[in-house]
């Protein structure tokens, strides 16, 4: 994407977030104006994408859940105290409040872009033109699935569609209409040509064809379908890169915000991984994710203008392997995690590669598993999926001997359960 534009015509108080409009702006368009055209719901678009990544229009889901799925899951560790809201999750039970800030910064932005993305999908039809009607549709469905996917991995239950009093659906539920708009989404692709002039307004850096594919995958992936997480993954292009764009007017917000200040939260030594999980020290990925610079910058959060990826080709090879796995096809899950450890850096869409011998250890699905989950924790190091990853593994939690990560999932918001009766307990 060329640029970022701020946007305002997402509203920061929503009807869904029992937020009052006070008054009334005569030279604002309203949200009927905005849903009523092609223009407006582009403009929308940049504005979801802006939301999701970069810390803007408020904190960005990306940032929170990276900082928070990294606290929890103890991939990077806080450096001032006085920070009390990362501490909380840092030290996880019962000390991470409903009023924590991380927590509540990432349930209200995804919430609104959920919300948000809905009225892209209910208003597409709007636009005479059928490219462009179906492409602002895409795009609906991509952001609502990517909110539904982000929420599902912090919360036990989750409303599926935001509003007054929404109702709260099962983690699993969400996670399967994630995976329903993301192949729905695929299937309109199919027959759309996305017109030129759409993509110059909202920007090419995300690939919609294998970012679809990719994110069906993870969330198959999450639910245990491991059939259709091997196809979707087997189906996306890893020579193609699909990113969070950013530059020095909107800035990484990982480095910009944590990193670079010193005074947020570092990285941690080997990932964060120790034992039978410690990286083998010939693994280029420490290099990669872990070696600051002169910024206090590593990996994906470099600087100011370092992409963050959606997806990268290492977890679609990982997806294969763990799902052959847990099928018991285990010569098929060797070779697929063969693919991550011999991979090298010029072999890789981001330049990210273990360049390690093959696997050589004991081949039974328990120890396979545990190694391609000591692969994900290296290759997706700070993508925010470790906690999910630690659950789905069935890692030590909360109340075992040396747990792995500090809560399972997070207490629903204070300003959520103060606004909506349907609040779980």
């Amino acid at each position: 994407m060329k640029k970022l534009y701020i946007v305002f015509l997402i509203l920061v108080c929503v009807s869904s977030f029992s937020c009052k409009k006070e008054y009334d702006n005569p030279n604002a368009p309203t949200e009927g104006q905005v849903f009523n055209s092609a223009d407006g719901m582009t403009r929308v678009i940049v504005g979801l994408k802006q939301r999701f990544a970069v810390n803007g229009l408020g904190v960005a889901s990306v940032y929170s859940a990276i900082s928070a799925s990294g606290l929890s899951a103890k991939e990077i560790t806080v450096l001032n105290a006085g920070n009390a809201d990362l501490a909380q999750l840092e030290i996880g039970g019962g000390n991470v409040a409903p009023n924590n800030g991380v927590i509540s910064s990432l349930w209200t932005t995804t919430n609104i872009i959920n919300s948000e993305a809905q009225k892209l999908i209910d208003n597409s039809g709007k636009v005479g033109d059928v490219n462009l009607q179906n492409s602002i549709k895409i795009y609906g469905h991509l952001y609502k699935a990517m909110a539904l996917g982000t929420l599902a991995t912090f919360w036990e239950q989750v409303p599926i569609n935001a509003g007054v009093n929404a109702v709260f659906s099962p983690r699993a539920e969400a996670l399967t209409k994630a995976v329903q708009l993301l192949d729905e989404g695929s299937a309109l692709l199919a027959n759309t040509t996305v017109p030129a002039s759409f993509l110059s307004a909202v920007g090419a850096e995300i690939d919609l064809k294998n970012t679809l594919l990719a994110l069906s995958a993870r969330y198959n992936n999450m639910l245990g379908n491991n059939d259709a997480a091997i196809a979707k993954a087997s189906a996306v292009d890893l020579t193609k890169q699909s990113v969070f764009f950013y530059n020095n007017t909107h800035p990484n917000p990982v480095f910009r915000s944590a990193l670079t200040n010193n005074n947020t939260y570092g990285i941690k030594t080997n990932f964060g991984l120790t034992g039978v999980l410690a990286p083998d020290p010939a693994d280029k990925r420490i290099v990669f994710h872990l070696t600051k610079n002169a910024a206090n910058g590593s990996g994906f959060f470099q600087n100011d203008a370092t992409a963050i990826p959606i997806y990268l080709p290492g977890e679609m090879l990982l997806i294969q392997a763990e799902a052959y796995a847990r099928k018991n096809d285990l010569a098929n899950a060797v070779i697929f995690l063969n693919m991550v450890l011999t991979k090298t850096s010029a072999q890789d869409a981001f330049g990210l590669g273990a360049e390690l011998p093959p696997y050589a250890g004991v081949v039974d699905q328990a120890s396979l598993l545990l190694e391609i989950y000591k692969n994900r924790a290296i290759e997706l190091y700070l993508s925010g999926l470790k906690l999910e990853d630690s659950r789905r593994f069935g890692r030590p939690g909360p109340g075992s001997t040396d747990p792995e990560r500090t809560r399972d999932f997070y207490p629903y918001p204070q300003q959520e359960k103060d606004g909506n009766p349907n609040t779980p307990g």
